[in-house]
């Protein structure tokens, strides 16, 4: 299973982006998904994640700037970034956790990453 994500780019401080993600086939009982960034330098970082049942999480750093969706029938997952900072700056990447079969264990799935970079 491979997740593909999409969205990234180049953007101004204080603009906005929509980063997309989805799952090459389908993945069952997926729970959470989520984003992940990584900076350079540092390590890799919870963004925001979803469960099933609809409870977000956020990092503080982008609470009330960034908001996360999905569709966890659909295997697809969203973030939304506004009021964008150069500290924003990052490869981001979607992450589920899932089954590859009916029955078969738990994974979590990564995508490939985006690039995502805040600047004037």
């Amino acid at each position: 299973v491979q997740l593909d994500e999409s969205g990234g780019g180049l953007v101004q401080p204080g603009g906005s982006l929509r980063l997309s993600c989805a799952a090459s086939r389908i993945i069952f009982s997926v729970d959470p998904m989520g984003w992940y960034r990584q900076a350079p330098g540092k390590q890799r970082e919870l963004v925001a994640t979803i469960t099933s049942g609809g409870t977000t999480n956020y990092a503080d750093s982008v609470k009330g700037r960034f908001t996360i969706s999905g569709d966890n029938a659909k295997n697809t997952v969203y973030l939304h970034m506004d009021s964008l900072k150069p500290e924003d700056t990052a490869v981001y990447y979607c992450q589920m956790r899932g089954r590859s079969t009916i029955f078969g264990s738990f994974n979590n799935y990564w995508g490939q990453g985006t690039q995502v970079t805040v600047s004037s």
